[in-house]
């Protein structure tokens, strides 16, 4: 057997490694075009930031231990130039040496990854501004900063971008970050990304949500970065995060079936529409685990899984790729926000049926010092139960929980199972009732019916027949710190002797904080033969679509 292995990094050296595992006589050849055979990319804005402090921390694996340990005929400095799918060879050139020659395979798997975009813009091209794909791109970043930067524009709030705003705060550089949706990250669902923006600006970063770079100028302070709004935005450093592409060229030219974004179309044993050939990492057209849909997922784990999996078909195991996704999760300063499964946006697109919840736990017992508080959304099928999807923000905790709900997605798993799930306990490190068996509580008792509830969204349009009654059951003194417009105040506690404020003919609307007191008005109300709805996650999720009202 001779495999060709054309990208190294996640699925690349993955796949390289574990084919080596399976057969020792195999003859396995890396092909990469820098380098750097396996380097860990999400590492490098760290490094810019002085979190990592030693570059050689960057390398996973050198080539010399991969030809050592593995005995790989590893080529860096390598490009494959064309495929030969009829004559099973490949056209290489030696880019130190510019020597070109033919290599024949029997399989050949393609990781050539996803480059960043860099859109067509005057002065797109001018020293300082940069993408970030490699060790060789953080240099250039790294030594430009390194001559002195007071003013850096990050363009895309997404992952990489948020990542390098935090770096270059903690260096004392004066950050805009410049994002064209209305939200910073934008795979979560707005309302979830509330916290996220205070956090950017409490420490100090120019958000500027909306707005797109029109070109770039060069200045005798620097750059000028020019919206189409007119704003312009000095800068002695650009950075471009604006998505990436896959690296299809190969493929294409190969005749390989792409799908309408560019990725390379793979079955489920990772092989292209040429079954000598694989498919792996941010290249490939993947599917989507919750929806199905054919989607792109250009994310670390995943590569490392498919290099395996396709490492571990053509060595005649019987595997399949069961979907990607999407489980990511990103600090931003003082916050993390993770997301796992289908968001609300991606299930209305897909006119998939779901309902949702939300609960704002602490990540460990209350009582016990340093408990930080998370907000957490839970999708789910409105039949079934089903868990769909989740996010979370907040302090510590949000990884964990996470974690366990893309696990219970995997497995198939319901809000009723949440509800069952019997996770560690000691106050240091969690609560008796976890946030996690929380969501399941809400979400399995609005499915069964024991506390009707209501969307904020609902609450935020006019109506259009008789609006419901709007009851804030939380104390006066919180009614008075902000409330939302239109409610009177009753206590839960003084609720039972104040029945008589209430109409019978209309729905009432409660809520509290985060909606556990609410829960309790609506199931008093019920059983008083009133018609009541808890506004799910209270006054806290309400915050969340209306940030003013936690500013006042």
């Amino acid at each position: 057997m001779k495999l060709l292995i054309i990208g190294g990094v996640a699925g690349g050296a993955s796949a390289a490694t574990r084919a080596r595992r399976l057969s020792e006589d195999a003859h396995i050849v890396l092909f990469e075009r820098g380098p750097d055979v396996s380097f860990a990319n999400c590492g490098l804005p760290y490094y810019l930031g002085g979190e990592i402090a030693e570059r050689d921390k960057l390398l996973v694996v050198t080539p010399e231990r991969l030809r050592t340990r593995f005995d790989l005929d590893v080529r860096a400095r390598t490009s494959v130039e064309a495929i030969d799918r009829e004559g099973k060879k490949v056209r290489v050139r030696d880019l130190a040496s510019g020597r070109e020659y033919e290599e024949s395979y029997d399989k050949l798997i393609l990781a050539p990854g996803a480059a960043p975009l860099r859109p067509p813009l005057p002065g797109i091209d001018l020293p300082g501004i940069f993408t970030l794909r490699n060790l060789q791109d953080m240099d250039r970043i790294k030594a430009r900063m390194d001559q002195g930067v007071r003013q850096a524009v990050v363009i895309g709030a997404g992952f990489i971008g948020l990542e390098l705003v935090e770096n270059f705060v903690r260096q004392g550089i004066s950050t805009t970050v410049v994002e064209m949706q209305d939200q910073v990250l934008p795979p979560f669902d707005k309302e979830m990304t509330t916290p996220l923006a205070r956090e950017l600006a409490g420490k100090g970063v120019s958000l500027l949500l909306g707005h797109s770079a029109e070109a770039f100028e060069q200045g005798p302070g620097g750059l000028t970065v020019r919206l189409k709004s007119g704003q312009r935005l000095p800068a002695q450093l650009v950075v471009l995060g604006v998505g990436v592409r896959p690296e299809n060229k190969l493929a294409v030219e190969a005749g390989l079936e792409v799908g309408p974004r560019g990725g390379i179309r793979v079955d489920d044993h990772l092989q292209t529409s040429d079954p000598d050939i694989y498919a792996v990492g941010d290249a490939i057209e993947v599917k989507d685990f919750v929806t199905g849909e054919p989607t792109q997922v250009p994310l670390a784990g995943p590569a490392n899984r498919q290099g395996r999996l396709a490492a571990d078909h053509i060595f005649g195991r019987a595997v399949r790729y069961r979907g990607t996704q999407g489980t990511a999760i990103v600090r931003v300063f003082g916050q993390t926000a993770a997301l796992t499964g289908a968001s609300e946006k991606v299930l209305k697109r897909a006119k998939r049926a779901y309902r949702k919840v939300y609960v704002h736990p602490t990540h460990h017992a209350g009582y016990y010092p340093g408990a930080e508080a998370m907000t957490l959304k839970l999708l789910f099928d409105p039949e079934s139960g089903r868990v769909l999807g989740a996010q979370a923000v907040g302090g510590a905790g949000v990884d964990k929980r996470i974690d366990v709900l893309a696990v219970a997605i995997q497995a198939g798993m319901t809000v009723f199972d949440l509800e069952e799930m019997e996770l560690a306990y000691s106050p240091q490190y969690g609560s008796a009732k976890d946030p996690i068996n929380m969501a399941g509580f809400v979400a399995a008792g609005l499915l069964r019916g024991d506390h009707p509830q209501v969307d904020v969204e609902a609450i935020l349009v006019v109506p259009r027949g008789t609006p419901p009654v709007l009851v804030d059951v939380r104390t006066p003194q919180e009614y008075a710190s902000g409330h939302i417009p239109g409610a009177v105040n009753i206590p839960v506690d003084d609720l039972r002797s104040r029945l008589g404020e209430l109409p019978r003919d209309r729905e009432i609307a409660l809520y509290c904080q985060v909606g556990q007191r609410g829960y309790l008005a609506t199931r008093i109300l019920l059983q008083k033969g009133f018609s009541a709805v808890n506004i799910g996650g209270g006054c806290k999720t309400y915050e969340l679509f209306q940030p003013e009202l936690a500013d006042r």
